[in-house]
């Protein structure tokens, strides 16, 4: 890893030399930003989405980081101009060393320009740091099949992560929350928090039944991707949805109130109920995202037909 600086522009670079040949590599580099990524560590960090395939013209980014592909060679390189306010760009390219050996290099050339400067010293150069080692780290994983050992977060890395992960979402009761509709015929609160289901994350709702951590509420109801846990009492009644869609996780729940008691205390709780509902549903939520297989275990799959094939 180098960086510079250098008439204003920070320049950083990365590589790595991979025991495999390079049309291997760049064929891995074709896929980036696919469903199927075998490189982008997501969904530990914001995976990279384009509004069409890789190719001249997509546009898109990571995360806040917005991007348009300005250049594309299939199989050896990716370049990568930055959205304003930043000015710069990235790219991927894939260097062949002899037959059975190749070097994958990512530079970023950025412009130093007012808060930007002082946002990548503090921030962005460690965060940017750690996903393009596990960029490498997945691309010698995926082409050889062994791993070296991962990048290591810093403790600043991991506070940076765990501040900058994405929030919770209000919405509407979903459509698809059918047992939290149903659960009663009259409903006195509602609310429903929702996040993006990144690739690797579980599809399985029980799986995000950890979302309510410290509470023991039984499961009253199951339904495709939907699981219903709740409790009845004498002052009020309730139910929390975990519903799993294509595209989302989302927590809601509904409440029937019974007495003065109960109206009394859900007057209380509803002050501090959506900040508790968003933030477990965030905490969850990230806690999945970490103990994801990576991209390149997850590639693995999909990988081995074409070895056999090829065989």
């Amino acid at each position: 890893m180098r960086r510079f600086r250098r008439f204003g522009t920070i320049r950083n670079v990365h590589q790595r030399t991979i025991e495999a040949p390079a049309q291997d590599v760049g064929a891995l580099l074709d896929r980036l930003s696919s469903p199927d990524d075998p490189l982008w560590p997501a969904p530990a960090w914001p995976p990279m989405r384009f509004d069409r395939p890789l190719g001249v013209g997509a546009d898109g980014g990571h995360g806040f980081v917005r991007y348009r592909v300005t250049s594309y060679e299939p199989g050896r390189r990716a370049r990568f101009d930055f959205h304003p306010p930043m000015s710069g760009h990235h790219e991927f390219v894939v260097e062949p060393l002899g037959p059975e050996r190749c070097r994958l290099r990512h530079t970023l050339e950025l412009k130093r320009r007012g808060p930007m400067a002082l946002g990548w010293v503090l921030a962005v150069r460690w965060m940017h740091d750690t996903v393009v080692e596990e960029i490498l780290d997945n691309a010698e994983r995926a082409a050889t099949g062994t791993a070296t050992p991962p990048v290591r977060w810093s403790p600043w890395v991991r506070l940076l992560h765990r501040f900058m992960w994405e929030r919770a979402a209000a919405g509407d009761l979903p459509t698809g929350a059918r047992l939290a509709r149903a659960s009663f015929e009259r409903t006195d609160y509602s609310d429903a928090w929702r996040m993006t289901i990144h690739p690797g994350m579980p599809r399985d709702p029980e799986s995000w039944r950890g979302v309510l951590r410290g509470a023991s509420f039984p499961v009253v109801g199951r339904e495709g991707g939907e699981v219903l846990l709740g409790e009845d009492a004498g002052h009020l009644d309730f139910r929390a949805s975990i519903l799993v869609d294509d595209c989302h996780v989302t927590l809601s729940t509904v409440v029937r109130i019974h007495n003065w008691r109960g109206r009394l205390y859900w007057a209380v709780v509803q002050r501090v109920h959506p900040f508790m509902a968003r933030s477990m549903l965030r905490r969850i939520h990230r806690r999945l995202a970490l103990t994801a297989p990576s991209a390149a275990e997850r590639a693995q799959p999909a990988l081995v037909p074409a070895a056999a094939e090829g065989s």
